[in-house]
């Protein structure tokens, strides 16, 4: 979800945008950066139940999933690329099919199929 900006404030809308798009307990939890838009972590703990956890400085790796999401999302905004200039439409079209694309790490599976199956069961 695009944001205006990267204050704290706007973090913690488009979470709760995001979260409620979704049964209460899919998101559990969440790996994030040092940024300043995470300063809004005990709002997301308390108001939407996910506990937030922060990875180590230059610990990348400790946020594998994001990184991962974050070099697919290059491939079709490449690096430097002003994201004032994505529509949300244009964002949510690549997010589809990233989201649709068979991973290995999931049995030719999608994520979203994946992910659909484990919400399913939160119903």
């Amino acid at each position: 979800m695009k944001m205006p900006d990267r204050t704290a404030h706007s973090m913690e809308v488009a979470c709760g945008v995001i979260a409620s798009q979704f049964p209460a307990d899919a998101m559990k939890s969440a790996t994030v950066d040092r940024g300043k838009e995470f300063a809004c972590f005990p709002s997301l703990e308390h108001h939407l139940g996910i506990k937030v956890y922060f990875a180590d400085p230059y610990s990348s790796w400790q946020r594998g999933s994001n990184e991962n999401a974050n070099g697919l999302l290059r491939e079709f905004f490449p690096k430097g690329h002003d994201f004032n200039l994505v529509t949300d439409e244009e964002l949510a079209e690549a997010v589809r099919l990233i989201n649709n694309r068979p991973r290995k790490c999931l049995n030719w599976k999608s994520a979203y199929e994946t992910f659909m199956e484990e919400v399913s069961h939160l119903d």
